[in-house]
């Protein structure tokens, strides 16, 4: 055993207990991602001077109807996926266990598809253009990463390979080896990271004048932040995807490099630079 390596901070999983509801910190940190995420949204939509001429694709008051849909979305999204691409064979021999999210079990890739379609219902029911609210969407959406990534390991769960390094740690219910906090290196990556590359587009490049280009590269990022983190994170038991250096995290993420990078190629030929439409 390392003798150095870093000791695991015992966290308990429930955040507040309120008499028999007990508050998890998986839960508050779906709470703050979106309250933070539809915040940050409100102030995109609120500069003019971000968005293509025509203006932003809705008014920032009725984002408030927008948070009730995205939540949906990705509760609904996050379940369903987890129940789809990770235990499928349990929840087919046992259905009434679909809806107990309380035990957890949310996959990110599918909260992402159920947001999408939340996004793209919503901005089509609201007459806006489904490109920009996507971006102003996708731009928010490491705020939510970043807090369900700490969320994790507050829980001591999806936890990293077993690893020698000196910021090792040993979680608790994952045996005796020291593993990577790869928890903390998605919350980096996924979430703080890939915060600043959007960031830097939507403010510096003016990105969200070009819809199409946030979303696009939120997608790619994301799916290389995701398939690198991976790397040091302990595979999902049994999945059939997991083949060699490759788990299903990294196979459900490549699919996202490859059409985040279209969408990007795509937007750039739609509509115009900024220097250009100066001109």
């Amino acid at each position: 055993m390392n003798l150095l390596a870093i000791p695991y901070p015992m966290i308990d999983p429930v955040a507040l207990q309120l008499g028999p509801l007990a508050v998890k910190w998986y839960g508050l940190a779906y709470i703050a991602g979106l309250i933070l995420g539809w915040l940050y949204i409100k102030r995109l939509l609120g500069q003019p001077q971000l968005w293509p001429a025509s203006g932003a694709p809705i008014d920032p008051q009725r984002v408030d109807d927008l948070l009730i849909y995205m939540t949906i979305g990705v509760l609904a999204g996050g379940r369903l996926g987890y129940v789809l691409f990770y235990e499928p064979l349990h929840f087919l021999t046992n259905p009434l266990d679909i809806p107990a999210v309380w035990r957890g079990g949310m996959a990110f890739h599918g909260g992402l598809i159920g947001s999408i379609v939340a996004i793209v219902y919503f901005a089509r029911r609201n007459g806006a253009n489904v490109w920009s609210m996507l971006d102003v969407c996708a731009a928010a959406t490491p705020i939510g990463l970043f807090f369900g990534r700490l969320a994790n390991f507050a829980n001591a769960e999806l936890v990293g390979r077993p690893t020698t390094v000196p910021w090792a740690m040993v979680f608790p219910g994952a045996g005796p080896l020291e593993r990577h906090p790869s928890q903390l290196y998605e919350a980096f990556f996924e979430g703080l990271v890939l915060f600043a590359v959007l960031w830097w587009l939507t403010y510096r490049v003016m990105a969200l004048k070009r819809p199409g280009i946030v979303a696009g590269t939120f997608l790619a990022g994301y799916g290389l932040a995701r398939s690198f983190c991976e790397l040091f994170r302990e595979p999902d038991p049994g999945h059939w995807l997991t083949m060699g250096p490759f788990t299903a995290g990294i196979l459900y993420s490549l699919p996202m490099v490859i059409v985040g990078l279209w969408l990007v190629r795509d937007a750039m030929r739609r509509t115009p630079s900024v220097a250009d439409a100066a001109h």
